[in-house]
């Protein structure tokens, strides 16, 4: 049998065994106005998966996963082409920052000093301001093949941007291994005191971008007992709301949509649907933990979300109006797809109860997210 088996690694040696190795390539996607190329680059596996991210905001474009027969579709809404994104997105797939989610009154005071920020989402600042890191071409500066294909790309926010103090220096790796991970890491340093927050802002739906399935019928898990409530611009009231008893609650593997009409809980009227930071942990962890896990009974598609962040905002498209055509030319409606966003937690700069968002010279800020997908079979 020894023989036997050394003949047949033999043979295997000379005829090729296809590589395991994720593998990624570079393209053009598109051109900005002032004619600035946007590259895309697309990593795949053996496995089925592929991602494709484009260095406009260093968004995640496409992000396709097997189902339980095999078949792979996209599970990320967007647009097929650079217009699109240079309409009105929601931030659709984008890296957002300087500070991802919303600052009070579009303000913060650090170490004495009052700084100012955009008012784009009523009276607070939301996602960096009204030209954000979604808004801005990164570079790209390393694209490696596997055993996990990976695309890095950089941008640096000058002093003042949007009203930050400090210049940012900002990485993004998007890196795919052969077992159906995407990790997305985000590091920033600065040469002075600032405060950062930075996630990624995709649509998922499990059953496909263009299935023509909303993601009410699917199902969430959060391990989080407690949220931050808000109050009607969606700011922190400052509290720790218990999830029991409450809509909130997923805990327990549950319908989207079960209880996202329910009238009685004033939190769902601020945020017509979910718009809510869940609390896991109190303040980011060395290691990583499990944030959510999303389920779409259909495709037997199942997503776990982890993360070194202390909290997820779960936002369920409630603000998809049906005036954005998407992939396929699919409009996009509420529901269509929904956002879990690993972060610290909104308006920590103004609510220290809540947490630090500083980042001082000579420190490391890091966003470690890794979306791991599984079937039923």
């Amino acid at each position: 049998m020894k023989t036997i088996d050394i003949a047949l690694a033999g043979i295997l040696l000379c005829i090729g065994v296809p590589s395991m190795a994720a593998t990624a390539s570079r393209s053009h996607f598109g051109d900005l106005p002032d004619g600035r190329g946007v590259d895309a680059v697309t990593l795949s596996n053996g496995q089925g998966m592929s991602a494709r991210v484009i260095a406009y905001g260093a968004i995640l474009q496409s992000l396709s996963a097997p189902d339980r027969g095999g078949h792979s579709g996209d599970v990320v809404l967007g647009f097929d082409d650079l217009k699109g994104y240079l309409g009105k997105s929601p931030y659709i797939g984008a890296s957002v920052g300087r500070y991802a989610n919303r600052i009070a009154n579009g303000q913060f005071t650090l170490d004495g000093k009052v700084y100012s920020l955009a008012k784009n989402n009523g009276p607070n600042s939301l996602h960096g301001g009204t030209a954000g890191f979604d808004k801005r071409l990164w570079e790209i500066v390393e694209v490696k093949n596997g055993p996990a294909a990976s695309v890095t790309l950089a941008y640096t926010s000058a002093d003042g941007e949007e009203g930050y103090p400090g210049t940012l220096k900002v990485r993004v790796t998007y890196a795919l291994t052969e077992s159906n991970e995407l990790t997305v890491t985000y590091q920033a340093t600065t040469d002075k005191p600032t405060i950062v927050n930075l996630t990624n802002h995709s649509y998922f739906n499990l059953g496909g971008a263009t299935a023509g399935h909303d993601v009410m019928e699917q199902e969430l898990t959060i391990p989080a007992d407690t949220i931050t409530p808000v109050n009607a611009t969606l700011i922190p009231d400052g509290r720790f709301l218990p999830v029991a008893g409450t809509p909130f609650d997923f805990r327990a593997s549950t319908q989207i949509g079960s209880r996202i009409r329910d009238g009685r809980d004033q939190q769902l009227v601020y945020g017509q649907g979910y718009d809510h930071n869940f609390v896991v942990t109190r303040a980011p962890t060395p290691d990583l933990h499990r944030l959510a896990r999303l389920t779409d009974r259909r495709t037997g598609r199942t997503m776990d979300v982890l993360s070194n962040q202390p909290g997820v905002q779960f936002y369920s498209g409630n603000f998809l109006d049906g005036t954005l055509v998407g992939k396929g030319g699919k409009v996009y409606r509420q529901g269509d797809g929904l956002c879990l966003e690993p972060q610290i937690f909104p308006d920590t700069p103004n609510q220290p109860a809540l947490g630090s968002a500083r980042l001082n010279p000579g420190q490391n800020y890091e966003n470690r997210i890794v979306y791991r997908f599984s079937t039923d079979h």
